[in-house]
């Protein structure tokens, strides 16, 4: 992510709020006629998607930056990140990707003459108050804030991820986000899934499903109302993205794998499970 996704350290409460009302005015908004959140599988946990809001559209744009040594908590504190070394995982924030997220494209194509394309953000997991206080700083910067937070603390022990799409010069349009605990992993058929349209205004067939499964799934299959199904296969880390295709890949920092399932024009969605 570029230095102008950030933002100031300076900057205030008043500061961001006002950002937030600019920021309303020109990011696109998705409307809810989305298909509601898919559950499939045995759960370990319950887990729960939320979709989008514009409150988790903030401050994107802003230019700035924001320096990290420098972070205070809310009683002026200064914040030193922990650096506890662990033998099996990267030692510093940095390292594990707590103040930046990863970015994984799941899948492009064209819509109309217009290019789209899906992509995840996933943010790892702070280990104490301090770096989860610091992880949020950053979020807010990033346009990122989990809906179900309320406080910083929350984060600690919990990845994130935010998926958003683009679709030709528009605003990215956030659909999904969650933050999960770390031991919390998908297993067998476990499946997490949403279904919308490729037209921004939401009044065209929902014929595009995202979704997180299993590293160990093989195959997903999406079936249409019109008795037809898609079938996306597992691609190796780093496999290209190709127009229009269905596949479950990899994504940077997700201890799940993420599939993306792509219809035929004129039909919408029925049903989606993990099939191998």
């Amino acid at each position: 992510m570029s230095a102008d996704r950030e933002t100031n350290q300076t900057m205030t409460d008043r500061d961001i709020a006002l950002l937030l009302a600019d920021a309303a005015d020109e990011v696109e908004i998705g409307i809810a006629p989305y298909q509601a959140v898919i559950r499939g599988g045995r759960r370990r946990r319950a887990r729960r998607w939320a979709l989008a809001t514009a409150a988790a559209l903030v401050i994107t744009g802003t230019s700035g930056t924001l320096a990290l040594a420098g972070l205070r908590d809310g009683n002026g504190i200064e914040v030193s990140p922990a650096v506890t070394q662990r033998a099996t995982e990267p030692s510093t924030p940095e390292e594990r990707h707590v103040y930046a997220p990863q970015e994984t494209v799941l899948g492009t194509g064209d819509v109309g003459g217009k290019e789209w394309w899906v992509t995840v953000d996933e943010w790892g997991a702070p280990r104490d108050e301090g770096e989860a206080w610091a992880q949020l700083q950053r979020m807010k910067a990033y346009g990122e804030v989990p809906v179900d937070v309320s406080k910083s603390s929350q984060l600690v022990g919990k990845t994130s991820f935010f998926t958003r799409r683009s679709i030709g010069d528009g605003k990215p349009a956030f659909l999904t986000q969650n933050s999960v605990d770390t031991k919390d992993i998908m297993a067998g058929t476990d499946l997490e899934s949403v279904a919308l349209s490729l037209d921004p205004k939401h009044t065209t067939p929902q014929r595009l499903v995202i979704g997180q499964v299993a590293k160990t799934a093989q195959e997903v299959t999406c079936s249409w109302k019109d008795g037809r199904s898609t079938v996306a296969r597992r691609v190796a880390e780093g496999a290209d993205v190709n127009s229009d295709e269905s596949a479950i890949r990899p994504a940077a920092g997700s201890s799940s794998n993420w599939f993306v399932c792509i219809g035929p024009e004129g039909t919408t969605f029925d049903s989606v499970k993990v099939t191998k």
